[in-house]
């Protein structure tokens, strides 16, 4: 690869044309299939979340036209998702089926490698994603014309395929990291699991010890478990609307994030007289939406603010570790008893008020145990933190790559 410019004594020039995305390709639109044309049996009925990697498939099993079909390794293009996910261009792998409607088929007119047409239209994708419509900011609805109107540079087909291998390079990496990523995750969430409910032990001189069986899970007989309310204090402060402090908002997966930076709005009133203070080191979950997850430590402020509708409270210092009554209460096993504890509670707006909050029972193992189990999650969440970071530099890489290889400022040596 040659970073010289193109210039007319240049034995390396790229004999690109400007041509636009409608002269280079044709796109075929996919069937508006309706949950009546859905069978158990036939050619797979390819849908947006297909795209995403999904392999559930509803089916066609009628007479398809010719352009609905399409074979492992033709390029499709939805133009109708969510940014960064399933908008824009695909190879698909397979198998064999019939498109759905918001994807076309991008059928090329011309002799061109199609990895190198995949490569243009992700180029141009970026283009097209700022200036799209759509109901939410994350989602894209575009027209034809916002496609196909798109210009680039068009080199020979052997330049095409070598470009296209170049970038495949980058792929591949991201792939395997994304791959290493995932599979990091899932030993992640069995590390979790099996130590902070005590199957494995940060001490192999305890593997031996006795377990005893809870109703909700069974610990090792040197734990004691205690109701939340005998380790914990609800904490009520309200604001008198004069606090300076940050409103802060719990997510499912991030834990508490500022409300304003997380929603890119303002969500909360404009009047916080009656919002709950919630300290550094302070737990808290909006009450009626616990059960999916929505619970977590206060470590975004020194001082910040809550919607009444949440439940505020602070562990004893002396018997639990903030980090690892985390790790414990984002457990899959505690998101089912908050969804049991909901249903059964007497509040009928399917709530989870502290009342019957503090009566969930919670593994309490030796203080310094804890602090154990907590270097060695902290230690696995790092590894996976490095390779997110070196997936995302290979990211931009590849991105900076694209910018230079598909407008011809920098050439390839063919």
């Amino acid at each position: 690869m040659s970073k010289s410019k193109r210039h007319p004594h240049n034995a390396l020039v790229m004999t690109a044309r400007r041509r636009s995305i409608a002269e280079l390709c044709n796109f075929v639109n996919g069937n508006g299939f309706r949950p009546s044309d859905w069978k158990t049996s036939g050619l797979p009925i390819i849908r947006i979340q297909n795209l995403n990697g999904s392999r559930s498939f509803n089916y066609f099993d009628g007479q398809p036209k010719e352009d609905w079909i399409v074979e492992p390794g033709e390029l499709l293009y939805a133009w109708a998702g969510v940014k960064g996910v399933s908008f824009g261009p695909t190879i698909w792998p397979g198998p064999k089926g019939v498109l759905n409607q918001h994807i076309y088929k991008v059928i090329p007119n011309e002799r061109v490698d199609i990895h190198w047409l995949f490569a243009a239209l992700k180029f141009v994708t970026a283009k097209i994603e700022s200036n799209a419509h759509g109901f939410k900011s994350s989602l894209v609805h575009v027209h034809k014309e916002d496609i196909t109107g798109q210009i680039v540079e068009v080199p020979t087909i052997c330049e095409q395929k070598a470009i296209a291998i170049i970038l495949r390079t980058w792929d591949e990496v991201i792939e395997k990291l994304d791959a290493l990523i995932t599979k990091s995750e899932k030993q992640h969430e069995a590390l979790i699991r099996s130590l902070v409910f005590g199957k494995k032990r940060v001490e192999s001189s305890a593997e031996s010890t006795p377990q005893k069986k809870y109703r909700w899970f069974t610990l090792p007989a040197d734990w004691q478990c205690k109701q939340i309310g005998n380790v914990a204090c609800e904490i009520s402060t309200r604001s008198r609307g004069e606090d300076v402090a940050e409103i802060l908002s719990c997510s499912k997966y991030d834990g508490f994030v500022r409300s304003l930076e997380y929603f890119k709005k303002q969500v909360y009133s404009a009047n916080l007289t009656g919002y709950k203070v919630i300290l550094r080191g302070d737990f808290g979950f909006p009450s009626n939406h616990v059960e999916e997850g929505s619970i977590g430590l206060q470590n975004v402020a020194d001082i910040g603010l809550v919607s009444p509708i949440y439940t505020v409270f602070r562990f004893s210092s002396e018997v639990i570790d903030n980090e690892y009554a985390y790790y414990v209460l984002k457990t899959g096993a505690y998101r089912h008893i908050f969804e049991t504890s909901t249903s059964a509670s007497v509040d009928r707006r399917g709530s989870l008020r502290w009342s019957e909050f503090s009566k969930i029972p919670f593994p309490v193992p030796p203080l310094m145990e804890q602090r154990e189990i907590v270097k060695v999650l902290n230690t696995s969440m790092k590894r996976i933190a490095l390779l997110r970071e070196e997936k995302l530099l290979f990211e931009r890489q590849k991105r900076g790559l694209m910018q230079k290889l598909l407008t011809g400022e920098w050439l390839v040596k063919v």
